[in-house]
Order: structure tokens, then sequence, then C-alpha cells
């Protein structure tokens, strides 16, 4: 089992900035604006030999509206789940009541706490002396952003750990993504069986991907909720939701299997068409998630209608696979991840060259490619050098002469003969000589 750190203090004092110096890349959104991070951010991290999962969390202070609160639930809840807590304060502001209130916390969660000062280039060291004050043993001066205090720190906070790391089996990575508010952090709460992400009606509450290690049907699976995307025209030059968007796109492209997630109440629009769209060209296997299926009012041939405007709108991915799931009340929501798994498993299908071969041959036989300038193509074998997507790369004599409409004619003849369903496959054409 690897150990869970947890980094908690007030907002701005740059915990994020420390889970970025720590990791090695930029896990969490740093901003000078206070309350950029509100969920849970994790990152598996390394000292010394020693691996631990590091958790970002959001800032703590005595806010009372809806997403404040449960801000501060979420570092709190992080404090439980961890083994290590480390305490991040500001030098420059000294020690406010705010660090007070949250050692109050800490000295009662029986886990050995690290109390880290920040900014300590900022500010004379001798102020350090202040934070015993809060009584959690010696503070630790730091800069997280030029890293130095960072190592002793890391001794600290290692040195803590009460068990080795044992050994962990690769799980299956499946991305949430969708537009805001269509359920993808309700769906992950659903599976975590609490709340992992924060929930609001206000579009844009999630920020970050977020990965969190879920097991259904004795697997485990590593669900990565996305902040939702929005058109580009709406979202302003320059602003943290900019930044989200391009760690959403990241997310799809680690992600073993992604997750489209639709509001069936709110019926299939352009956006999901376009977060689709980029869901295949980065060749990926996925499903289809239309969620709030119990808030549609339904009659005998509503499925069938959801299914025809998936095909004309979704034309481009014609092997989509779907779910019709609720977040709310957890209707078939573990089908999201076996379906997802199943478009992985076919995505990661080899086919032997010779059943290839086989098969290609009798396409060609039953529908001939048609001549272009007096020219016939011809194929003469076919092979499959690589999956995820799986690629299949067929030697003509001359590329040119292959017309698109007999490549798809090839692509179905594949798709009949093997489920490939809910994941792209990619056809290359190459000349003898290529």
């Amino acid at each position: 089992m690897i150990p869970v750190v947890a980094i908690v203090g007030r907002p701005n004092v740059g915990k994020s900035t420390l889970m970025n110096r720590v990791s090695g890349r930029r896990v969490s959104i740093v901003d000078d604006m206070p309350g950029v991070t509100r969920d849970r951010l994790y990152a598996d991290c390394e000292w010394c030999g020693k691996s631990f999962t590091l958790i970002d969390t959001g800032g703590i202070d005595d806010g009372q509206d809806d997403i404040t609160l449960s801000v501060k639930r979420q570092a709190y809840d992080a404090v439980e789940l961890s083994d290590v807590v480390v305490f991040l304060t500001d030098l420059k502001q000294g020690v406010l009541s705010g660090d007070t209130d949250i050692a109050e916390v800490l000295r009662r969660c029986k886990k050995p706490v690290i109390l880290a000062v920040n900014k300590a280039d900022a500010a004379p060291k001798d102020n350090v002396y202040d934070f015993y004050s809060l009584g959690l043993g010696d503070p630790y001066p730091v800069s997280a952003e030029h890293g130095s205090g960072v190592g002793d720190l890391l001794d600290a906070v290692t040195e803590s750990f009460t068990f080795t790391e044992g050994e962990e089996k690769s799980a299956l990575k499946i991305a949430l993504v969708g537009k805001p508010n269509v359920g993808k952090s309700s769906l992950l709460n659903r599976f975590c069986g609490y709340e992992r992400s924060i929930v609001s009606d206000v579009a844009g509450t999630t920020r970050d991907a977020i990965d969190s290690v879920v097991t259904v049907g004795g697997e485990d699976f590593v669900l990565i909720d996305t902040a939702g995307m929005r058109r580009k025209r709406d979202i302003a030059s320059g602003s943290i939701e900019r930044y989200s968007v391009l760690r959403s796109i990241a997310a799809i492209k680690r992600a073993d299997a992604v997750a489209v997630v639709m509001d069936a109440e709110a019926g299939i629009t352009e956006q999901d068409e376009k977060i689709a769209g980029l869901v295949h060209e980065s060749g990926k296997p996925s499903v289809i998630v239309l969620n709030k299926w119990d808030a549609v009012e339904k009659d005998t041939h509503t499925i069938n209608k959801f299914t025809d405007e998936l095909k004309e709108r979704l034309s481009f991915m014609s092997y989509f696979t779907s779910v019709t799931v609720s977040a709310k009340s957890g209707l078939r929501a573990d089908r999201i991840l076996l379906e997802a798994k199943k478009s992985w498993e076919n995505a990661s299908r080899r086919i032997s060259t010779g059943l290839l071969n086989e098969l290609v041959g009798q396409a060609i036989s039953a529908t001939e490619p048609t001549a272009h300038k007096g020219k016939r193509p011809k194929i003469f074998y076919v092979s499959q050098p690589g999956t995820n997507p799986p690629l299949f790369v067929f030697k003509v004599n001359d590329p040119k002469l292959i017309h698109f409409s007999y490549e798809r004619y090839l692509e179905n003849s594949l798709r009949r003969a093997f489920d490939f369903s809910g994941t792209p496959i990619q056809m290359k054409f190459v000349g003898r000589s290529e």
C-alpha cells in the first residue's frame, strides 16, 4: 500500500505550488487569486526511493457559502484519508487566526502532522519561531516556488511513514468528460461512495482533472473527473477556465478509455458533438453516457429516438456504444465502467496476419475496388502493427487509387468480422516501396 500525504492550509499559502514542486509537474493550477483549487488533486510522487501519493486540497477559511463549506469538508476528508498531513502556512503573513483554527483540528486527528512555513525566502527567518505557538512541533521553513527547504520537509514526511509500499496492480484509467453541469462529478461521487468531487448547480465548479481509484466488481478503476468544456467563444481569454479545459483535453490523452457524459434531460447539443469529436480524434475507445435518464419523460420509443439522434449527430463515430444512467439514483451507473472496459478491450484486440488477409481477401472477392483512369487498385496484403487504436496497414500498388468509399467498405468488413465497437480504427494504405 502506498502512503498518502495531504497538504492542507488556508487559501493562497502555496499548497498548489508545493504540490507542483514535489510532483515535478503542473498537477495543480496556480494563480494569485485565492480559491483556485477547490477539489482534492492527487499525484504519485517519490522521494529518496520512497513512493507516496500527494493530495492537494482547497484552502480552508471561515466562509459560509456552499462551495466554501464543501471545500473545507473536502480538505478535512483528505486528512482522514491520509497517513501524513503537511500543514502549510505563510511566513509573510505570520500566524493568523485561521492557522490556529486549523492547527486545533489537526492536533485531534491522531495523524503525523508536519508543519511547513512557506515563502521563507520573502520574510525574516526569525519569524519562523512564531509558528511554535501552533503546538505542532518544529516548523520547516520552505520556499515552494524556488525549492529551498523542500528536501528537509520531504525527509520529515517520509520518516513519518509507518508502512512500506506494496505491489500495486495497474488499473484502467477512464476519463469523465462533457459540458459543465452534466453530472460528471455526481457520477464520480456515486462510484466513490462519498463526496469526492464538489457538486453544485453552479456550472464550472470542477476546475482540475481529478484522479480517484474505485473498485467495482472486485476490479480497480482510476476515474478522472474533468472540468466541463464550454464553447471556446464562451471562455474569456486568459481565464482560469481556459487552463481547466486544456487539463481536460490532457486527461483524454492520458486515459485508457473515455466516458462522454451528456445530459439526456437537456438533449444532445452541438457542444456534445464537439467533445465526442475530440475523443474520436484522439483515437481513444469510449462510451457515450446519457445521464439524468430518470428525469426524461419516456414511452416505448424513447430509447430508440435517442439512439437514432446519436447515430445522426455522431455519424463520424458510428462505432459508438451508449448507456443510459442516473447519477442521482445510481441507475445502471456500473455499466459505464463495464462498457468503457469493453471498448478498451476491443481497442486492444490484435488480429493475426493470416486471419486478417483471409477476411480482406473475401471482402475484395465480394466487391472489387473500382478502376481509376483505367488503372485498377490492387491490395497485396494487410497487417496490424498497432493497437489502441487498432492500426491496419494495407500494402497496395498505388495508395492514390483507393477511394474513400472503398476504405469505408473495408472498415465495415473488419467491424462485421471482429468486435471493434466503442473504438475507432485507423487504416493506412502504402505503396510497395514504402
